[in-house]
């Protein structure tokens, strides 16, 4: 948020009320909110660490009281930039003073100055050239008047009005403008396209066979208000493509009947004339305009969606199951140019390096592959394999399981989308300049599988293929929705601050890169950070970052046992407080239940904490440093079934959602090429939103439904 960008004091009042009835929150829960967000807030510090001021206001919330003051504030700088024109033009009125100030959206406020914004010579301009606009007047007033005798005093060769005609056309030209810059018929007309559009698809002339990839939309229309989101941004991609015309359309008789109920008054010569200054209006100038915005508005609202179900995705993917840390031999395959192979630490530290060639069918290759695999398990003492899902996978998977190697030690097949974005990243040659692309790439999927989110983090969200038409959709609301879906998880799992990557700290609370690198470069000079208060030490942190930080950081084996929790430090003096009145020490509080048992915390209200912050308190002694996301749960593919050749209809076999949409779910089964479940074959019923039954990462149990081995399409059913 733009700290310099406020809102005048006599509005912020109005636009609070209207944010909290718009959000059916308490008025008092908006401005707590809006309050601690201007102090330099986060969203994660607020809905985790300041419950009592807020209400108990969860993130989502907290995070659309921060959008909605970010629009408002947008539509507080429209409307000081609409006055300062008028007032430096003159234009000013106490009463357009007054219709500016009372408009609430950004749309009413541009219909209010829409007649008076500085515009490029039209037909309407010029009829006042020619002195017409008496005579518009005239004929809108819809008197008891002769037209044709009235403009023929209008008559000027002059000034260019040769006919009385001529003085009529002009006269309706000044007409039709005014009735499509009028606001109240703007309101209307948008009202009606919005419940009675028609959004229409034809194919352009002799792009039949070019655009053959669009041709579901070579003549198609349907109701805009129920378009789908992945439907327009399909049509609008094919018209982008140049295969494809769109429009959205409405009944015109209706349309004009809406513009005559308003303006037209009677059936008098001079109400005629109106009539037809208000078809050419709608016809030539406000059928364009809501044309226009109904086009827009369907791109907001089909991007909103898409932006949606690509943050839904991403959360769960981030928030995936973890390992954990364990000593890890990770492979990225391959055939031709082998299978790169290197052992991690529990820390995901790279220890070695190598390479097999297991694809040769060579006996030489073969063992060569086997004896090195073998070694490295046990010089390494590895506890888990982790194989990437791309070419060759399937086939090194097979290999790997055929070694022999102890029970214990799970084969994994890890989605490695994006691992070759990372690989040729800043991020990755700062972390390892003397390695090349393969072994970064081999790196990533062993840490995937340690830990999902401190790895994905690294990488473009735009690159893990969790998406929707993500290239097509507003590309900073993109930005910013999954900055935030990540923002929430690293703070809602913690972040270990001697462990963590510069990358991941860097979307801890109060931090951001600048504040995560100092962190980095004093522990790499100072060694690990032995309490969350060493965080005063590192240069330009100070005590702001620190409030809206330390909760979120954990620091293991220190000296102050909840430096290891989610209890944030100015919180300690109350749980020392709890451990003497319990005779204990605190260390005891997280480790026996029975001190724990025995605290009240009504006991412990007072005017800075609440029972909100003494519940979380209490919930996190008991399982302190908890991570939130599921326990790790190793899964197999179906054995035998490598690739699309091998599917055959009816075959039963198990997968994992690797994307959710709008019209179905993405499954891996581990053949190369996802299968899709459409919406209609997720469940034993009628499912209006796919992300009600599947989640990304989810593991499922499919049927093969259909098998398009030229276009390597697979349908799938979960019913």
């Amino acid at each position: 948020m733009d700290a310099n960008a406020t809102i005048h004091p006599p509005a912020a009042g109005r636009h609070l009320a209207q944010l909290a009835a718009a959000l059916s929150l308490r008025l008092g829960q908006v401005q707590a909110a809006a309050a601690l967000l201007d102090e330099g807030a986060t969203v994660p510090f607020i809905a985790r660490y300041r419950k009592e001021a807020t209400g108990t206001l969860d993130e989502v919330a907290v995070e659309a009281i921060r959008e909605g003051l970010e629009r408002l504030r947008e539509l507080d700088k429209r409307r000081e930039a609409i006055r300062a024109s008028l007032e430096e033009r003159a234009l000013l009125t106490e009463e357009l003073r007054a219709k500016i100030d009372g408009a609430e959206t950004i749309g009413v406020l541009e219909d209010v100055y829409l007649p008076y914004r500085p515009k490029r010579r039209t037909r309407a301009t010029i009829a006042h050239e020619k002195g017409l606009e008496p005579l518009a007047e005239l004929l809108f007033a819809q008197g008891a008047i002769d037209p044709a005798a009235e403009a023929a005093t209008f008559v000027d060769a002059e000034k260019g009005v040769a006919t009385a005609a001529e003085a009529l056309a002009g006269a309706r030209d000044i007409i039709a403008e005014r009735i499509s810059e009028d606001a109240a018929a703007r309101a209307r007309m948008r009202d009606f396209y919005a419940r009675s559009g028609v959004l229409r698809s034809r194919v352009s002339p002799g792009k039949e066979e070019a655009g053959a990839k669009f041709r579901d939309y070579f003549e198609w229309q349907e109701p805009a208000a129920g378009a789908p989101s992945h439907r327009i941004l399909a049509i609008r991609r094919g018209e982008k493509e140049g295969f494809l015309t769109l429009r959205v359309i409405v009944p015109e008789e209706e349309a004009l009947g809406l513009l005559g109920a308003l303006f037209v008054k009677g059936e008098g010569a001079a109400a005629q004339q109106v009539r037809l200054a208000a078809e050419d209006g709608f016809k030539r100038l406000l059928s364009l305009a809501m044309e226009t915005e109904s086009r827009m508005a369907l791109k907001e609202r089909a991007d909103r969606e898409a932006i949606r179900v690509f943050a839904a995705n991403l959360r769960e993917l981030l928030l995936a199951a973890p390992l954990g840390g364990r000593n890890v031999l990770a492979i990225d395959p391959g055939f031709r140019t082998g299978c790169k192979v290197v052992c991690l630490d529990r820390q995901g530290k790279l220890l070695h390096t190598g390479t097999i060639f297991p694809h040769f069918e060579t006996n030489k290759a073969l063992e060569e592959a086997a004896a090195k695999l073998r070694d490295w398990c046990a010089r390494f003492a590895v506890e888990a394999i982790a194989i990437g899902n791309g070419t060759a996978g399937r086939e090194t998977e097979a290999f790997v399981r055929g070694l022999g190697l102890p029970a214990a030690i799970p084969v994994v097949m890890v989605n490695e989308s994006g691992a070759s974005i990372y690989s040729a990243s800043e991020i990755a040659r700062e972390e390892f300049p003397d390695q090349d692309l393969t072994v970064r790439g081999a790196v990533s999927i062993g840490r995937r599988l340690m830990d999902p989110l401190a790895e994905l983090v690294k990488i473009d969200p735009k690159s893990i293929g969790v998406g929707q038409y993500q290239h097509d959709v507003e590309q900073g609301a993109l930005k910013g929705s999954l900055d935030t879906v990540v923002t929430s998880c690293v703070n809602q799992v913690g972040v270990e601050l001697n462990t963590a990557s510069a990358r991941l700290l860097s979307f801890v609370s109060g931090l951001g890169p600048s504040l995560a690198r100092s962190i980095v470069a004093h522990r790499d000079t100072n060694g690990p950070f032995a309490a969350r208060a060493d965080l005063l030490r590192v240069p330009r942190l100070g005590p702001k970052a620190f409030e809206q930080a330390a909760g979120f950081l954990r620091v293991r084996g220190g000296a102050n046992p909840l430096d290891a929790s989610a209890v944030h430090p100015e919180s300690y003096p109350v749980v020392e407080r709890m451990a003497a009145d319990v005779g204990c020490a605190v260390a005891d509080l997280l480790r026996e239940e029975g001190p724990r048992k025995r605290i009240v915390p009504t006991r412990y209200v007072d005017e800075r904490i609440g029972l909100p912050t003494l519940t979380d308190i209490l919930a996190e002694l008991e399982r302190p440093g908890r991570d939130p996301r599921e326990r790790f749960e190793a899964f197999s593919f179906a054995e035998g079934v490598d690739k699309i050749a091998d599917l055959v209809v009816g075959m039963k076999l198990p997968g994992i959602v690797t994307n959710v949409t709008a019209f179905g779910a993405f499954v891996d089964i581990g053949v190369h090429q996802d299968g899709l479940v459409h919406v209609s074959q997720l469940a034993n019923r009628f499912v209006k939103d796919p992300a009600q039954v599947v989640k990304v990462q989810q593991r499922v149990q499919v049927t093969v439904l259909a098998v398009d081995l030229p276009r390597k399409r697979i349908s799938l059913s979960m019913r």
